[in-house]
């Protein structure tokens, strides 16, 4: 991928005095080599520990003021296996205790709510958990209350298997989509944000700066961690992907501006450090001391859904090709140990605000768990897009050593800015510091709000923005096609599931032979 140029350099950074800039790269040396040998940065960051999340913040024009912070709010990648039954978790999106006549959302009609309350008193006599209101099979038990992060020796809620179901009936035609890589197309990516003034959590991103760390042998290094910190003490965590890169937008947490970073780097025991030079043209190179390849590529792939009543075409064929995207992935020259993982989204006042379904390596188990779910609900247009990608970055068990994690979102609406609790914005920067790449696929009906904000995901996590296409653009009734009611140009056109075999082959691409 060719490096867009960099914007020029800041009137602070331009007016810096070269003594006291050399004297300050002097005295930071002279601390990294204090502090090589314990494995601590020398700005004080620390590696990735438990932290409860950050207060919420509403949402403000673009840029943002950021909060400094030296410890990051997210757990390591630490799973080593998925080979697990699979572990449900369910979060309702009403009270049970709520009075009918105080409904949780003005469209959620009081009889339907009693129903739902009637459904649960009735299942919950004969020990069955709420799955449908108006489902036709008993749904599964009830699952007992998952830990915040799941760990394969914890009795997290594990749910037996329900009834295998067919496919819900669809369309026989196919589900056509394009796809534009905002990285690759920085300047038109900036433009578009520029033009697309809409309400959304903004974070700084304008200015960014590209990282490849290699090991001794010039062999990209893939999963490495990565902190990068200001004097301030706000640092930026990522890790490296499959081609041992990252793309790091330091603004996105220093409002200060720094005129240098130091950008420590790490990876099985291994650290070394370099620095980040405010408006340098040429990417930050590092060098990490060898280690071996791991002997098979290993894939973390979730499937992040909008399950809500307008998203029944797009859930139905993602359930008639999920097998055919698996094969297709297995049968790639990595040939993957691939983990997948499902967390479904409706929003409050619906059956469920989500259920997630951590990895599990059992296909028809988890082509099992698909075929339940269900499009129903909404309402309001936004959804609880916020707490789903918070439930997938944080308590789903993602891979730790090597592994490349991949989310593909499917959804046609934005999420909630009004609620409180998680927000998107730091989720996105969260999953950069675990690894984890965004593919967002805006689906038929996704307004300009949820374009920026899916793109918005997609690229800061190095990502790409996948759009549904069809015959006649404004009528996603026409069928399969090309066009497009999005912000996007010279993009090729695929169907769905070709697409998304294609965006897991291209990133298993980049790993180093042996990966």
């Amino acid at each position: 991928m060719t490096q867009a140029p960099a914007p020029a350099a800041s009137p602070r950074a331009r007016t810096v005095r070269r003594p006291r800039a050399l004297i300050a790269v002097l005295c930071a040396q002279v601390l990294l080599s204090a502090c090589h040998a314990t494995g601590v940065s020398p700005t004080g960051a620390v590696w990735p520990e438990p932290m409860p999340p950050e207060p919420t913040r509403t949402a403000s024009p673009w840029p943002t003021n950021a909060v400094a912070r030296t410890v990051p709010n997210f757990q390591a990648p630490s799973a080593t296996h998925c080979a697990r039954p699979i572990q449900t978790r369910d979060v309702p999106g009403f009270d049970l205790q709520q009075p009918a006549s105080n409904p949780m959302r003005g469209h959620l009609a009081e009889s339907r709510m009693e129903r739902l309350r009637e459904a649960h008193s009735k299942r919950a006599d004969a020990g069955m958990a709420l799955e449908h209101a108006d489902a036709m099979p008993a749904p599964p038990p009830a699952p007992v209350a998952a830990s915040p992060i799941a760990r394969e020796a914890e009795p997290a809620s594990i749910l037996p298997m329900p009834p295998r179901q067919r496919p819900t009936p669809v369309q026989s035609l196919p589900v056509t989509a394009g796809m534009v890589d905002d990285n690759a197309d920085f300047g038109e990516y900036l433009r578009f944000r520029e033009r697309t003034q809409v309400a959304h959590r903004a974070r700084d991103v304008r200015e960014r700066y590209l990282l490849q760390v290699r090991n001794a042998r010039g062999t990209v290094v893939p999963d490495a961690e990565v902190a990068v910190t200001a004097p301030s003490g706000a640092t930026l965590w990522a890790r490296t992907d499959a081609g041992g890169r990252a793309w790091l937008h330091p603004d996105a947490v220093d409002t200060t501006r720094s005129a240098i970073y130091e950008v420590a780097v790490r990876k099985d025991g291994r650290q070394t450090s370099a620095f980040l030079r405010r408006g340098q043209k040429s990417a930050v190179d590092v060098v990490l001391a060898d280690s071996a390849a791991p002997a098979r590529a290993r894939l973390d792939l979730v499937f992040l859904i909008d399950a809500t009543g307008s998203m029944a075409d797009e859930i139905g064929r993602l359930k008639t090709t999920l097998r055919s995207i698996a094969n297709e992935v297995a049968q790639l020259p990595s040939r993957p140990d691939t983990c997948f993982g499902l967390v479904a989204y409706r929003d409050k006042g619906d059956e469920f605000l989500l259920r997630s379904h951590d990895f599990t390596n059992d296909l028809g188990a988890f082509q099992g768990m698909l075929n339940a779910l269900q499009a129903n609900g909404g309402g309001d247009y936004p959804e609880a897009m916020n707490e789903a990608l918070h439930e997938t970055v944080h308590r789903l068990s993602w891979r730790g050593s090597g592994a490349t994690r991949m989310v593909v979102l499917l959804a046609d609406a934005p999420p909630h800015l009004d609620y409180g609790g998680p927000q998107y914005d730091d989720d996105m920067l969260a999953a950069l510091g675990k690894g984890i790449k965004i593919f967002s696929v805006g689906a038929s009906g996704l307004d300009k709000q949820g374009e920026v904000v899916q793109r918005q995901m997609a690229q800061y996590t190095g990502g790409r923005f996948v759009f549904l296409t069809y015959k006649e653009a404004e009528r996603p009734s026409s069928g399969p096609g090309r066009e497009t009611v999005h912000d996007v140009s010279n993009y090729s056109v695929q169907t769905l599931d070709r697409l998304i075999v294609r965006l897991v082959s291209d990133e298993l691409a980049q790993l180093p032979k042996g990966g």
